[in-house]
């Protein structure tokens, strides 16, 4: 039997959120396509993220894609 001490969240707020702090971030198209939603429903998701008090950043990567990322974590972000 294993047993792990670290729990493992496998919601898709957590799965966004663990893509948000890599660090070349996520897009919005791969956020909908890790999680299914539609672009509004992810636009909607980083307004959350950003009242929780963490700060994202938004930068555009050499192929021109918009990619968002966590630059300063808040104490409620979703795991």
């Amino acid at each position: 039997m294993k047993t792990s001490t670290k729990p493992t969240s496998k919601t898709k707020a957590a799965t966004v959120a663990r893509m948000l702090r890599r660090k070349n971030g996520a897009t919005l198209a791969e956020i909908g396509k890790a999680t299914g939603w539609k672009p509004h429903s992810c636009r909607a998701f980083l307004s959350g993220i950003r009242k929780t008090g963490a700060t994202l950043t938004k930068e555009v990567r050499p192929d021109g894609k918009t990619a968002y990322r966590i630059t300063v974590e808040a104490e409620q972000c979703p795991a």
